[in-house]
């Protein structure tokens, strides 16, 4: 596995999860027609700060993540950690390096993907079945990034797993081939293991325009509900919508977005790919993830950084004054406002842009039916014994 992550890199992930680390929550007015409300929180006694991964469409069961510890925990709508475990010990319900942050499923499962395969546990970590990848993954890059993980739909009365795609098709980057016969999605049957590839670059998309980008580039953002299907390639500002309602999903409508300050992503010479490198960049600008909540589509966006700003932090990084480069990188991700746009589910008319709750972390949140979630930022000068989740409304005003 060849992942390539500078130093910048991986201090923008510490800053992106600590950001706004304000230590209350208020409401929010933007766009003079919506705010942010909050009607409950859970608090969760734990040492350290793991990341929220999803919740169940009935908001009574969450999963969360713990680095330090490669821990998967369950937690419930109260704030009790209802089991906590761990699968990186060398038995045959190890999933190997971590393709996707742990998804519940329903009140008595969990889903773990990882280049070991697909896994399916029961709430205390009993493996209930594993499914194999529809080919072999030599290798991987990923960003683990709050409530961005795979789904559990309903389609023609069953449910199957939603997740990204990581098959190579026997090719890559920085060839044509890959950007033709690229799809997002895998649609897995649980109980017959049978895969539906989905979401296809579209005609027009900017990734068939001849040049080479990174994973990171494309990394879809996608939802389901109903007999539709909503996806975003990363850095594309684009939504497609498609048919989702029978075997033969097809495009029903296309929806250019307009976020504020958006770094646009230039490609690459293709030359500079190569069969088995990965790469990922969480400085560039991308559609993080997709929420349908109540009737509202709700899209979590980062701006990005200039370019400029980054090659400049990376040549003084590489001179050896790394506080430099540093400093200038997080002045420039301070600058950089992560947020959400809105739009109706119905009309898809555009009804709003809002920035993050006030002291919430902004790398991402998690949303049921009717709420959204959004994690308390920690506080930035010392180690908390508890992490708090914040239960939370959008109201029209």
């Amino acid at each position: 596995m060849k992942q390539l992550i500078s130093p910048l890199i991986l201090l923008f992930l510490i800053i992106f999860s600590v950001a706004c680390s304000e230590k209350s929550v208020i409401t929010t007015e933007q766009e003079d027609s919506y705010s942010w409300q909050v009607v409950d929180s859970l608090t969760i006694a734990i040492l350290g700060n793991p990341i929220m991964a999803s919740v169940n469409n009935q908001g009574s069961l969450f999963t969360f993540y713990d680095f330090p510890s490669s821990e998967i925990l369950v937690v419930d709508a109260k704030g009790s950690i209802l089991n906590r475990f761990s699968k990186t010990a060398d038995t045959p319900d190890n999933y190997g390096f971590m393709l996707d942050l742990p998804v519940v499923w329903g009140t008595d499962r969990l889903v773990q993907i990882g280049m070991n395969g697909i896994f399916i546990f029961d709430l205390k970590g009993n493996l209930i079945k594993k499914i194999d990848h529809p080919e072999s993954i030599g290798g991987a890059a990923t960003m683990r990034l709050v409530g961005k993980s795979s789904k559990i739909v309903s389609r023609n009365g069953k449910e199957y797993i939603l997740m990204k795609s990581n098959r190579s098709r026997d090719t890559h980057a920085g060839e044509q081939k890959f950007y033709d016969t690229y799809k997002a999605l895998d649609l897995v049957e649980p109980e017959s293991e049978e895969m539906t590839e989905l979401g296809p670059f579209e005609s027009g998309s900017k990734f068939l325009d001849g040049k080479g980008y990174n994973q990171s580039d494309y990394a879809p953002a996608f939802e389901v509900s109903g007999d539709k299907l909503y996806i975003a390639h990363g850095s594309e500002q684009k939504m497609y919508i498609y048919d989702f309602s029978d075997d033969n999903t097809s495009l029903d409508t296309t929806i250019s977005l307009d976020v504020p300050g958006f770094f646009e992503v230039g490609g690459k010479e293709r030359k500079k790919f190569s069969e088995g490198g990965f790469s990922v960049n969480m400085s560039t600008a991308a559609i993080r993830n997709i929420h349908l909540v109540n009737d509202k589509v709700i899209i979590h966006y980062f701006p990005g950084i200039d370019p400029k700003i980054m090659d400049e932090a990376r040549a003084l990084y590489n001179e050896g004054k790394e506080e430099e480069g540093n400093n200038l990188y997080k002045k420039a991700l301070e600058q950089s406002i992560p947020g959400v746009l809105i739009y109706d589910r119905s009309t898809l008319d555009y009804l709003g842009n809002m920035i993050f709750p006030s002291g919430t972390t902004t790398g991402g949140f998690v949303a049921d039916d009717k709420f959204l979630y959004f994690q308390r930022a920690p506080a930035s000068d010392l180690e908390e014994d508890f992490l708090r989740v914040y239960k939370i409304k959008l109201e029209e005003e």
